[in-house]
Formats: structure tokens, sequence, C-alpha cells
């Protein structure tokens, strides 16, 4: 599950958190995992791969709304170190480069039935990538994309809103489907409905099985990981890396940047 926390969600974020960790303490079974990641101007692994709902739901409770203030090395990001911060540029909502760290970083080392849901407005301030990234990312990991459209549209004022497209273009590509929320608690409820649904005939939404491969590699790494909240930071002006290891959750690698 990945929460939008940047500044647009400051009214609907306690909402969110809420209606979402019910929808995972009611949609869990016995051997499926769940894992949480809030994204604004950073991307921060709340929690890795549980199958515990009170991990999951306080990991819910831990997303703040970030419109800057968290500094670039906020956490063990590897042996390279944290990612350099670009000290301009548009910053906000790294929501592409959210998608495309979660596919690429947490569903790829999975197998079996994967979703994604998305709880977010769909506007994008920030990424270093592009939304083709993101939904390449999420079909290279079979995961199914879902989005909750949650749009405070009193935010934006007279700047209009346009996330709805993107977010469109993401779902139809992966097999999912867009949801539009709004702002009210009941149609989020709703929506979360619809995806149960859905997912009892095709995916379990949020989840995946664990595998001899991944139990393997979980129990040393994990715990390392969740010594402390991970962040990524895009930098300002960078072109989308080329790369088998994202620099994300302590899997940081050499990232080749084209050209």
């Amino acid at each position: 599950m990945l929460i939008d926390s940047s500044g647009s969600q400051m009214r609907v974020l306690d909402m969110e958190k809420e209606v979402g960790a019910s929808f995972l303490e009611s949609t869990l079974r016995p051997k499926d995992e769940a894992f949480v990641i809030a994204f604004d101007v950073d991307i921060t692994l709340l929690q890795d791969f549980t199958n515990s709902v009170s991990r999951l739901r306080h990991a819910l409770n831990e997303a703040k709304i970030n419109t800057g203030g968290v500094g670039c090395s906020g956490g063990p990001i590897g042996p390279q170190g944290p990612i350099p911060c670009g000290s301009s540029g548009p910053r906000g909502t790294a929501l592409y480069d959210a998608v495309y760290l979660a596919s690429h970083d947490e569903f790829s080392h999975e197998v079996g039935r994967k979703a994604m849901i998305l709880l977010t407005d769909g506007e994008d301030e920030g990424s270093r990538l592009k939304i083709k990234d993101a939904i390449e990312a999420a079909q290279k990991a079979d995961a199914i994309c879902y989005v909750l459209l949650i749009a405070d549209r009193g935010f934006y004022g007279g700047m209009g809103y346009h996330g709805d497209s993107e977010m469109k273009k993401l779902t139809q590509e992966t097999g999912g489907r867009v949801i539009e929320v709004g702002n009210k608690i009941d149609k989020l409820r709703q929506a979360f409905d619809q995806i149960s649904r859905n997912s009892a005939a095709s995916t379990t939404s949020a989840t995946c099985p664990p595998t001899p491969r991944a139990t393997d590699r979980s129990a040393k790494s994990r715990s390392s990981r969740n010594r402390a909240i991970t962040r990524y930071r895009p930098a300002a002006g960078t072109t989308p890396p080329h790369t088998t290891k994202s620099n994300y959750c302590g899997r940081v690698s050499n990232v080749r940047m084209p050209g």
C-alpha cells in the first residue's frame, strides 16, 4: 500500500490511514503479506513485507504530512551513503518514483499474486522518473495497480487539478482501475470494498505470499532495514536510472545514468 503524504493530502490523510488499516485487517489472509510506503518529497518505507496487521496499522499511523523539512540523510540507504539532494527544482509528490521503487525493489523479488494500492490525488511533482517508467516497472513486476483517487479539490483553488489522467494510464496498462473518492470517507470504504471483491477473483490487493527465496533473504535484510526508516529523495534535474539494483530499502548499488 502506497500512501500520499504530501501537502495536498493534509485534510484527508487521517481518513486514508483509518480506512486503509481496516481494509488490511479484513483482507489479509494467513499467508499474505503487505508493506507500507509513504511518499511526498521523500519516499519512505514505513513497513516492509509482514503479515502483522498491528505493524501495518502502526506504519500507516506513522505517515505524516511532509512538504520538504526532512533532510536527505534521514535513514540508512546503503554502502554508498545517502542519495544527494538537488538544491533546487520542483518538489512535492514523488509519485512516479514511488511506484517504480515499490515495483522494482519490493514486488519484483516476490512471486504469486501481487497488487499495489495507491491512496493519492494522482498529482506528481518532483519525480526523477516519468509515468512510463512507473508503468513499465509495475508491468515487469506483474503488479496490478489500483488508484483510489483522493483529491481534496479545494486545496488546488485556481491552480486546477489534473491528477486523474496519468493515473488512468497507470491502471489501464497494469490491469487495475481508478476509483474516484474525492474527500468522502464513505466513498473510500466503498472503493476498498470494490478492490476486495475484484481481488477475490484475481489477486489479493497489496499482498503477495512469501516464497522460499523471499523467506531466505528476509530474516537478516528486513531486520536491518527496519531499524530506521529508509528514505529516498529524488535529485532535481536527473534522468531515469538504468540499473539492476535501485537506490532504495538498503539495496543500493551503482546507478548508471545515461549519457
